[in-house]
């Protein structure tokens, strides 16, 4: 396990438990118990292997067997892995592992809603940086196993221009001659532009991609069909469910959507003995 996410899950682990389970600690000693984890609801699932780690950490001698591996589909009723073990030790583990999977599942389950609705289209679903603080590297995993695409992990990763970049530098023209003589030539380039005019500006320069921020439809096609494939499109912005496939109709390349990240509900599911 990634020394991060083992790090993460401690954490969780500690805030669940500063000192000790009075509930389960006073009450169970040796006694052992089994139990199915099951999904109330249709779904994808993500964050089965932090949840089994999470039970691992807490008892390694935890029978912890999975059923469905991330990225399965489950319907309502299905099992989705099963747990044999110290009951005191499952009962330490149950409330934790099921945030994480439960949470993780939920963002997987909202993904591929707005992969299903760009089938046809060569147009990926990106995730943004809009998750939650300490836990983007499971927040974008869970992307991942629901069929969508990571955008940048971090600002290390890639060169963004958004609108208080370009303003602060001067000219979006300026700001992508600025970072290009300073990173290197595989370290890609993104520029943020609101109208048709800053499109045209943008084409001109050396960034790699091109992002549409709350364009309308007329004018995201209009860029898509002034571009001629000469940079990478991506649209941005009130992205939802209802819109997404008119969107990728018009040909961009991607479609970022923060609310993969910020908006989703768990995936409602249970431990039951």
């Amino acid at each position: 396990m990634n020394k991060e996410i083992t790090d993460i899950i401690l954490r969780a682990l500690k805030e669940d438990i500063p000192t000790i389970d009075v509930s389960s600690q006073y009450l169970f000693h040796e006694e052992t118990s089994s139990g199915n984890f099951i999904a109330k609801e249709d779904g994808v699932i993500s964050g089965i292997d932090i949840c089994l780690e999470t039970f691992r950490l807490i008892d390694p001698s935890t029978e912890f067997t999975i059923l469905k591996k991330n990225g399965d589909n489950v319907q309502k009723g299905d099992i989705i892995a099963t747990v044999k073990g110290k009951t005191k030790s499952i009962l330490m583990s149950e409330r934790v592992g099921l945030n994480f999977l439960q949470r993780m599942s939920g963002i997987a389950t909202m993904t591929a809603r707005f992969v299903e609705q760009t089938k046809g289209y060569s147009t990926k679903i990106l995730d943004t940086r809009k998750t939650t603080p300490t836990l983007r590297i499971l927040e974008k995993q869970a992307v991942l196993d629901g069929g969508g695409t990571n955008h940048r992990m971090n600002l290390s990763d890639m060169v963004m221009l958004k609108d208080n970049h370009i303003k602060a530098a001067g000219s979006l023209t300026k700001a992508v001659e600025i970072v290009r003589a300073k990173v290197t030539a595989e370290m890609k380039i993104e520029v943020e532009v609101e109208t048709i005019d800053a499109f045209l500006e943008a084409i001109s320069t050396s960034a790699d991609i091109i992002m549409l921020d709350n364009m309308d439809l007329n004018q995201m096609t209009e860029c898509v069909r002034i571009n001629q494939n000469k940079k990478q499109l991506e649209a941005s912005g009130n992205m939802t469910l209802e819109r997404i496939s008119h969107v990728a109709k018009t040909g961009v390349d991607f479609i970022s959507v923060g609310a993969l990240t910020h908006s989703y509900r768990s995936l409602d599911i249970s431990l039951k003995f």
